[in-house]
């Protein structure tokens, strides 16, 4: 891996030899951070910063963002876009102007699909009709909610900046002018009940969201929670919650078929999708991520975290955002597709396996046996995909995968 400021070598990129052979490449997304909110979350451990008195660097910000997108044209130079996706921090801190300023800038420079999915993080807190009225109207066709909990105790322990009344607020504002939208709630919270954590399921589930996002609290390395740990629910507490949140989102006519991910029918998230099935995206923003697919190789990109840093290097002519950069070796790219795919409830077909890396399934056959042994995974000719018992322990699964790319 190499660091510090660089140029992208594009020619290189496409010709240098490599280790691996694609016939095609996966489809594309872009991704773009937006890195400030207006208070920093003590379990998030996303690249994001309070913005002091609601003040960050929109204009230049948005200038650094759109240098650093033409600069990374020529590596996607020809493929089309299928899905956008804005996160943060908390991007709606962005006025609609300025958002609209955004999208344009991506139009002009990149050819996006017609019918493509584009979603904007969104924060009860700075929630404003009129404003995401212009935010639909910009062509944002789909929001991603932080709502989290509808309980004020557990809003307020987790450092949310907006209490239950403004979260059944910011959905029906969602509802009135988006047709797709997800709601993002956490379970296993400190103190937290089944009960407490049956009432934000229902509450969101009366609203009637096309998309929820389940998550189970985690405590980030680098996060306040893990420095002034809370008391969470124990394990046993904490698989009564999952279980019944897998049966009652069923019956709701939720479709579970991601890890954390439910939808209606047709509503699965587009732009995750293609993370968890190998595809490729484009990441512009401080601190974001590139993983970009060539015929001989697939390479790893790190935008630099530091939000000055960022800017300062993607608006001077001779530096470059990209602070690491690294190509994904023969043998690690087998833990990597495993580690996205078997998230998957579905599982994936065999032969998007070599279709996506470039390797022949015998890369993997040593842990795909242990895996099945131990009645983690299922598989035939056609596909491979978590068993009930695989989904529950997913990270046993997938470090099966990590030590075949160790051997």
């Amino acid at each position: 891996m190499s660091a510090g400021p660089k140029s992208i070598n594009v020619v290189q990129a496409f010709t240098s030899p490599g280790s691996i052979r694609l016939t095609s490449l996966p489809p594309l997304s872009l991704y773009v951070h937006f890195p400030w909110c207006v208070r920093k979350c003590p379990y998030c451990d996303f690249n994001s910063h309070e913005a002091k008195d609601d003040v960050f660097p929109e204009e230049r910000y948005l200038d650094a963002l759109r240098a650093d997108l033409e600069r990374a044209l020529l590596l996607v130079w020809g493929r089309h876009v299928h899905t956008i996706f804005i996160g943060g921090g908390s991007p709606s801190l962005l006025s609609a102007q300025e958002l609209d300023h955004l999208l344009s800038d991506v139009r002009a420079l990149l050819p996006i699909d017609a019918d493509a999915e584009i979603t904007l993080e969104a924060n009860p807190g700075t929630f404003e009709a009129a404003k995401f009225a212009s935010f639909r109207a910009s062509g944002v066709n789909r929001l991603s909610i932080g709502i989290q909990s509808f309980n004020e105790a557990h809003l307020k322990a987790l450092g949310r900046i907006h209490d239950a009344t403004q979260a059944r607020r910011a959905v029906e504002i969602a509802a009135t002018h988006f047709d797709n939208f997800n709601l993002d709630l956490m379970f296993a919270l400190p103190r937290q009940s089944l009960d407490e954590c049956r009432h934000d399921i229902e509450t969101a589930i009366a609203f009637a969201p096309p998309h929820l996002s389940l998550y189970h609290l985690t405590m980030g390395p680098n996060t306040l929670f893990a420095k002034y740990p809370s008391v969470l629910p124990d394990d046993d507490a904490s698989t009564d919650m999952q279980e019944w949140i897998h049966e009652r989102t069923r019956d709701a006519g939720y479709e579970r078929y991601e890890a954390s991910a439910y939808a209606k029918p047709h509503r699965r998230n587009r732009h995750n999708l293609n993370y968890w099935r190998f595809g490729d995206y484009l990441g512009i923003g401080a601190g974001a991520h590139t993983k970009l697919s060539f015929p001989q190789k697939i390479l790893r990109q790190a935008r630099y975290k530091h939000l000055a840093t960022y800017m300062d290097q993607a608006l001077s002519p001779n530096a470059s955002p990209i602070q690491e950069e690294h190509d994904v070796g023969p043998n690690d790219l087998p833990f990597e597709f495993m580690l996205n795919t078997l998230r998957l409830v579905e599982g994936f077909p065999v032969h998007a396996f070599v279709e996506r890396t470039g390797l022949s399934l015998s890369a993997i056959e040593p842990a795909l046996v242990e895996a099945e042994k131990r009645g983690l995974i299922t598989r035939n000719y056609e596909r491979i995909a978590p068993t009930e018992l695989g989904q529950r322990f997913l990270n046993d699964s997938q470090e099966l995968f990590l030590k075949d790319a160790d051997r």
